[in-house]
This record gives structure tokens, sequence and C-alpha cells, in this order.
């Protein structure tokens, strides 16, 4: 069965609502004295966020809000409203058409919550950055709300929350696989992924009279049926102990109409006691997760299924152009007045030039959700942004701190061929190696930068997103132009691990991909006679990691004289391929059966190892040592004992140090680092460079 491209209507070919005829509001209300401004006496949607409101493309409850409004209804915005008294969901009056409801641009959980399950002490979305002005689990407490001040109102939850809890899934949180949040939320729709299409068609739909719990072929939706739809056949995904694994599944497909097909996943009481087919249904959801061959996943919780259609058809270049360009203020809304909200801060001279990534890593939460089809803006809407920055954001000091996006170096990149895209299932584009359709050539993008920097009014633009260097080093000329004109200093970039067994586990490259990326950017860095470094990020306890791994990437730290600072332990995020293997030793990646010959995932777990895994990458700290010597002298590693320089970590304990395993972190000065030294952000860098002028970072 040939597969093609799945299309979509124009995004906005709709006629506009009655309401149009308003205007653009300056800022979409958020009180009712806003409302009488604007001459509203209704809302049709009111977004509820967990995020402070910020009129920026880079903030999803604005990006909804200001598509809706292109669109003709009355969007007002309840921004971090205060969960504990239900008056403040009325502020605004019921919405004609439906609630909006999302966490904000993060999981409320890990916006609250360490790997460590540590409560933090911030909020980047919340102005001051103080923690606590949202709930845990945001959407099914804003949602529990929303239902009190509007009785009988349509509720449709979306965001990166809801997006990654829309099947049965692990809660690293609360140690259990819980159901569908769109069933716990008891919301009419979820969307998830990007969801400019979805909400317009919901929006438009709903105006046109259509009842709610009747959408259900929406695409990028989920939707609680008691029965399947006339006219689909179904799949069942379970066969995970038959000898050819999935391969049964996949052939027996080829003989339905994939958009008539729905997969039946095990269902939510079965995944919560059989590790193994919680493996399966995580492998089959991310098989299924191409926009072009993707079909209906149903999944019973109870007497009821969740009904997930496949995922939104991405947003061409003219469309995202247009959903970039809308009316955004590109600042907070007037109600802060001073108050600083970090996220924001560190977005505002910046632009994002796409969405998505191919790099599929297992652990990461964009393929899931954003989709590995890049989504690219033209290089017109891109300088024109740039030239609105320069024009109208105060203090501008002639620095784009940012041209990038999920992945800096992703613009315009994808499959050679349309077909071979739309008949696709790998998880990754580039692991284990480059795959021989994608396109690596970079020269669309060295040319966007060149125009950019040279804009009248622009001093520097710096590349500033995570930067994929296995595609990097694929075109030399893009690290000659990134070093010489468009790194500040320090590259961020992510090798993660050097050990294969954790590598393998991630969809990450080989270390060895590294030391050709960082020839490269040393050699053209001191052409340009620069004094540049780059900022490696690791992960630990990440699944598939043994103690004897992170001993090995100790030991090339310390070769390479590299001291972490700041280090992260792998955090199992909802639906990530990453946290099936967490939940339940199993690799989702490979096919899976009851065999004793199944492969078995290495899951460094409990508080102990996964603070001794940290303690690896932070070998240098004396808190560390008392935990090191005693994990050393267990593995018969007692060589690495000592006080030499072929030694991991010494013998003598400095006094008043060691007592935590894991505490506070020595003061390191100036010090200037002695040439090729791969140092942190943190340790011992000298002063960042930005402009012609330099500052401690």
């Amino acid at each position: 069965m040939s597969v093609t491209r799945a299309s979509a209507p124009p995004l906005f070919e709709r006629r506009k609502f009655w309401a149009h005829r308003f205007g653009v509001a300056p800022f979409l209300p958020t009180t009712r004295a806003e409302m009488d401004e604007l001459g509203w006496d209704s809302c049709d949607v009111i977004i509820v966020t967990g995020d402070a409101y910020v009129d920026h493309v880079s903030f999803g409850a604005a990006v909804i809000g200001r598509v809706l409004e292109h669109q003709g209804f009355r969007v007002g915005i309840l921004a971090q409203p205060d969960w504990r008294e239900p008056e403040a969901f009325a502020e605004l009056g019921p919405p004609n058409l439906f609630w909006g409801v999302t966490g904000g641009n993060m999981d409320s959980l890990v916006n609250h919550y360490t790997s460590d399950r540590k409560h933090r002490s911030d909020d980047a979305y919340t102005p001051g950055g103080s923690s606590g002005s949202r709930p845990d689990r945001a959407v099914i407490v804003y949602t529990q709300r929303c239902r009190e001040a509007a009785p009988g109102v349509p509720v449709i939850i979306g965001g990166i929350e809801a997006s990654l809890r829309r099947i049965a899934h692990y809660d690293y949180w609360s140690d259990k696989v819980r159901r569908s949040v769109l069933l716990d939320a008891k919301a009419e729709l979820l969307v998830y992924g990007n969801a400019e299409r979805s909400i317009v068609e919901i929006a438009h739909r709903l105006a046109e009279g259509e009842p709610a719990n009747e959408l259900r072929d929406v695409r990028g939706t989920a939707v609680a049926v008691r029965e399947l739809p006339e006219g689909f056949v179904e799949i069942d995904s379970s066969e995970v102990d038959q000898p050819k694994g999935l391969v049964s599944l996949r052939r027996r497909a080829l003989a339905h109409p994939r958009e008539r097909t729905a997969v039946r996943l095990p269902s939510f009481e079965t995944v919560r006691n059989d590790k193994v087919l919680y493996a399966h249904a995580s492998r089959v959801l991310h098989q299924e997760a191409n926009p072009h061959n993707g079909r209906v996943l149903v999944q019973r919780h109870g007497k009821r299924d969740v009904w997930i259609n496949p995922p939104p058809i991405p947003l061409t270049t003219p469309e995202m152009d247009a959903v970039f360009e809308l009316p955004y203020q590109r600042r907070p809304h007037p109600r802060y007045e001073a108050a600083k909200i970090p996220a924001y801060e560190m977005i505002k001279t910046s632009v994002m030039i796409m969405r998505g990534c191919f790099g599929g890593c297992s652990f990461c939460s964009i393929t899931e959700h954003e989709g590995r089809i890049i989504q690219s803006r033209s290089r017109r809407s891109v300088i024109a942004e740039i030239e609105k920055i320069r024009d109208t954001v105060p203090g501008f000091t002639g620095i784009i701190s940012d041209v990038g996006g999920p992945t800096a170096n992703m613009w315009r990149l994808g499959c050679k061929d349309p077909k071979i895209e739309a008949a696709c299932r790998r998880p990754s584009c580039v692991h284990p190696g480059i795959c021989e359709n994608l396109k690596t050539d970079h020269s669309d993008l060295i040319g966007l930068y060149r125009e950019a920097r040279a804009l009248p009014g622009i001093k520097k633009v710096l590349v500033a997103s995570g930067l994929r260097y296995d595609l990097a080093v694929e075109s030399p000329e893009y690290v000659r132009e990134l070093a010489t004109h468009h790194v500040g200093g320090y590259l961020k970039i992510a090798p993660e691990h050097v050990a294969e067994g954790p590598l393998s586990k991630m969809l990450k490259p080989g270390v060895g991909t590294y030391e050709r990326f960082k020839k490269l950017f040393d050699r053209y860095s001191e052409q340009a006679g620069k004094e540049q470094y780059l900022i490696p990020y690791f992960i630990a306890a990440h699944p598939g990691t043994s103690d004897e791994d992170m001993l090995e990437l100790a030991l090339w730290l310390k070769r390479k004289r590299f001291r972490p600072d700041q280090v992260q332990a792998f955090l199992p995020s909802p639906m990530a391929t990453a946290t099936a293997m967490y939940h339940t030793g199993k690799n989702p990646l490979r096919k899976l059966t009851r065999a004793e010959t199944a492969e078995t995932v290495t899951v460094p777990k409990g508080l102990q190892r996964r603070r001794l895994h940290k303690a690896f990458l932070r070998y240098h700290d004396p808190n560390n040592w008392p935990l090191l010597r005693e994990a050393l002298t267990r593995m018969g590693r007692e060589d690495l004992i000592g006080n030499g320089k072929a030694h991991l970590i010494p013998r003598y304990q400095p006094a008043g140090t060691g007592g935590l395993g894991e505490g506070r972190r020595r003061k390191q000065g100036n010090r200037r680092p002695r040439k090729g030294t791969a140092l942190t952000q943190h340790t011992g860098l000298p002063p960042r460079q930005t402009g012609n002028r330099r500052r401690r970072k």
C-alpha cells in the first residue's frame, strides 16, 4: 500500500466569525474593565494559563489567543488565576464557546519539582520569578474551576501538560501509571501538539452549533467515546509475545485504509499492571507519530475509550509566517508593571525560526509535542521580526540574543523526497547515523545569518539554541560562520554522555562526533582570533547507564579538564520513550517480547544511586568524595583513589566537607582557564563577549 502525504486546508481559509468587527485588541483582555474598553459584552473563548500573560509568540497562550482573534473570535485570558478562589474564574464571565485550559509553557510538575522530586523555589514564567502561582496538575485543577464558574460550557485542554499526558502514562511524581488527563480533567476535548489548525477548526465548528462531544474527527485531538465510529476497522496492537514482535501487526494493517483504521492499544488497566504491554503501547504510539501515515489510536479506560486522532498536519512556511506575524505586543501585559518575568527576559530579543525536531532523542518531549517534521519560517519573515525588535524593544542594544528554535541548525532541513517522508516511521533521522535521504546543506541558514547581521542597527546575531553538532560537521562552512560571527564566547551543545550503553538508549551520536565538531570549532575560532568555549551538557542516571558508564564519563571529563558545575539528572517526563524504559526496564526502540532473551535496560533508580551518578559528573567536589570512594571500592577500582594526577579522587578529605554527598559548591573566582580546557558556564570561565562590551554571565 503506497502512502501519500496528507494535506490540510489553508490555516486561515475560513470566513471570519462575526465578532471580527471589533478589531484587534492591544492586549487580549484579562479583566472585565479591559473588556468594557474594547466594547465587548462577553468573550467567545477564555484561555486559562499557568503562565503570566506575555503577548509574545514564544508563549503558547498568546499564540492561540491571537490566532483565534485573527479568525474573528473575542478572546480573553485568565493568567495564573488563584485556583483557591472560585471567583477568580468568573472575572470575565462565562465564554460563549469554550474554555481553553493550559498549564503553560511547562508541565506544572516539571515546573514545580526537580528530578529528585524536591520543590523548586523559582518559576521563570511568573512575575518576579517566584514559585507558587500555579497548582500541581494545573490542567486538572483549572478545568474543575472552569466547570464551577460556568457549568455546561465545554472545556478544551491543551499545551504541553495535556499533550504529553494524552494516553495512559507513567507519572514520575506519583510513581504510578495514570489515566489520560482527558478523563482526569473531565474535559470535552484534548488538543495535542501545535494547536493552530485544531483550535481554529474547533472554534468555527462550535460557533456553527456543532456539539463539542461530537467533534471526533479533528486531527491533533483526543476525545472520550463509548463505541467505535461507523466505518472504522480496528486492529489489536497487543501481540507483543509473538516471535516476530510487531511485524505481523504492520503487515495486517496494510489490508485496511489507514485513514479508516484505528489501532487499539492495551487498556489503561492492562498497562498499569503489565510493564511489557506498557512498553509496547509506548512503541506503537511513537510509530504512529508521522502525520502523513499515523493512524487513530484507541485506548480503553474503564467503560470508555480515549480516541486519539492522527497528529496535525505541519504548518506550511506561509502559514508559519502568518502565525508569527500576528499583532503581538512582544511584551508582558501592563498589569505586571515593572516586575520582571525571567522567561520573557530570556527571549525578548530572540527570534524563533522553526519548529519541530527530527533528532528523536528518547528523553526529549519535542518530538512528541511538535513532531519531527521541521516547520520553517521564510527568510523575509525572520528578517522582518529582527527589524521589529530593533525598532520597538525598549533598551535594545543591537544584539539579537538567539536565532534558532528547538534545534538551532535544522531550519529548512528535512527529507529529500516527500514520498519517503510520508512513509517513514523511524524515530530519528540522525541515529544511528544520518539518513541518506536527509538534506544536511546549511547554506540557506548561513545566508540567513549573513543577511541578519548585515542589517543596519544590528551589532551581533547570536546562536544560543541547542546545536545539533552531528549535523553541523556535515557543513564545515556553517561551523566557520558560526564560530566567526555568531558565538558570544560560549556555545552550548549536548553530547549527554560518552559511553555507548546510555548513548544507544538516548539516540545520541558517539563522542567521536563531538570531537570532530570541537576540532572544527576550535580551528575556526582561532582563525577568527577569538577565545571561545563549548559548553557540553551531560545527563546522569539515564536509563541504560551503569555505574561503570558514569565512571567512564568521569574519567573522560577529568582528561579533558572539564569540571561541570551544574549537572542534570534524568527526569522521566510523561510519554517519552526513555520514561517507558525507566518505568518498565524494557527498550521500546526494539521489538518487544516476553522471552528471557528480550533486551532489558539498566535503570538507575533510588535517591542514593541517582546521587552517585550525579557525583561522578562532579567528581571534583569534595562533598562527593566519600560517596565516590565507597563506590570505587565496591567496583574494584581503588586504583583511582589517590593523590596523584592519574587518580579520580584523593584519599584526603578537606575539613568541613563530605557530609551530604553533594553539598555547597566552592567559589571558583575569576581565574582564566588554560587554552583548550573544556569548561562549563560557571566554573572559571572568562567574562562573556557580547558585542563590544564584556560582561559576566
